[in-house]
């Protein structure tokens, strides 16, 4: 299309002085404008404007198709914007699309740091989880929040995880006339009378030397909500290398007792979804997405395989680390497309023998794993064996 039906347009704090004069030439030609109050206001909408309905929802803007619509976003609407749900309905000519300056661009510029050191985080619409992998000593991380109660709820949050000396700098309005800005450590926050729109930018300096995640697998078991059912540290590490996540990549975890293999695969970049029985072990899953901030990554299925995999996307790999059968392990070689990586544990006799024939029938790499711990003996120290495992592993 010579000319595009939807113009999405970003807006400042500043509202129409900061735009360019293409933002203000679609607004002034737009028969339609959606938006937010706040933003139709900034705008100037009058008669014209249709705040966006609750709960959100794309319909009113795409059943608008043929005539002049505009759709206001904060900034840049790519970034946790409506610009990237509204692209992904609309051919690339019916749309086009004019930032300004987002959060990110206008904390940085206010605290002088690098934006590509910066590690940019949407938690208007999701759980402090995330900042657990993004919080290290020297990290810069820059937040959206949901409201001007939550820097309150963010400062308890960092305090009970252990990041109190965190510098906060509270972000309000940003890039119009009533900017504010605003540092206090996580843990004397005392800051009150916050205005939305509201974000936060956190400064790691005084973090000590292990705080944070590691980035590599192999997180301690008491990382986790479980009820026993967990795959152990050093064998998840193991498991982990050998499933070799990759950005993006979609996992299959069968069996997911805790969801651990899911997380750990998540916080490498995967997608994942894990196939759990028991409804009591779902919500130990669901309570591990939430705490690790993988919600858009990871999803809990209630269900027992193969039964609930046939409507699923198609993985890029497979671990089974229960419920082991020869029925599911004939359904996956029948049914996975070929390149899918799978890898099973077996810790009893009986899914150790199936994997020992799955092995002689497909190949692969069959591997038993002991390990064993130093533990008191009397007044000196001994060995202590755990179970062994051993791990089969293919490509389909």
């Amino acid at each position: 299309m010579a000319d595009p039906w939807l113009s999405i347009v970003g807006l400042g704090e500043d509202g129409l002085n900061g735009l360019p004069n293409a933002s203000r030439a679609a607004l002034e030609e737009a028969e339609v404008i959606f938006g937010g109050a706040r933003h139709l206001e900034l705008a100037g909408a009058g008669t014209r404007g249709q705040a966006w309905p609750v709960p959100f929802d794309l319909a009113p803007v795409l059943a608008c198709r043929g005539q002049k619509v505009v759709v206001l976003a904060s900034g840049d609407p790519f970034w946790f914007g409506a610009g990237g749900s509204l692209a992904a309905h609309l051919s690339p000519g019916e749309w086009c699309a004019f930032p300004v300056a987002g959060i990110v661009s206008l904390a940085c510029a206010r605290l002088g740091w690098r934006i590509e050191e910066v590690t940019a985080l949407g938690l208007h619409a999701a759980g402090f989880g995330a900042l657990r992998r993004a919080l290290h000593p020297g990290a810069k991380v820059i937040a959206t929040l949901r409201d001007a109660d939550t820097p309150r709820a963010l400062a308890d949050w960092l305090v009970a995880e252990g990041f109190g000396t965190v510098q906060m700098h509270v972000l309000e309005r940003m890039g119009g006339p009533h900017q504010r800005v605003r540092m206090r450590r996580a843990e004397s926050f005392d800051l009150t009378s916050m205005t939305a729109p509201v974000a936060v930018a956190l400064d790691g300096a005084d973090l000590s030397r292990n705080a944070g995640l590691p980035h590599v697998p192999g997180l301690p078991e008491d990382r986790f909500t479980h009820d026993g059912q967990i795959t152990k540290s050093p064998i998840r590490a193991l498991t982990l290398a050998t499933l070799a996540p990759r950005p993006g990549a979609l996992l299959w975890d069968i069996g997911g007792g805790s969801g651990s293999i899911s997380v750990e695969w998540g916080l490498a970049g995967g997608r994942a979804i894990t196939i759990e029985p028991r409804p009591d072990r779902i919500a130990n899953i669901q309570s591990n997405i939430e705490a690790f901030g993988l919600t858009r990554q990871i999803r809990a299925i209630e269900g027992r395989a193969p039964e609930v995999l046939g409507d699923l996307p198609s993985p890029e790999a497979v671990f089974i680390g229960g419920g082991s059968t020869e029925a599911l392990y004939d359904w996956l070689w029948a049914h996975l497309p070929g390149g899918t990586r799978i890898v099973a544990n077996a810790v009893t006799l009986e899914t150790e023998a199936i994997l020992a024939g799955l092995h002689a029938r497909h190949g692969g790499s069959l591997m038993r794993i002991d390990l064993s711990r130093a533990e008191g003996l009397g007044r000196m120290r001994g060995w202590s064996a755990a179970r062994p495992v051993v791990q089969w592993s293919v490509t389909r």
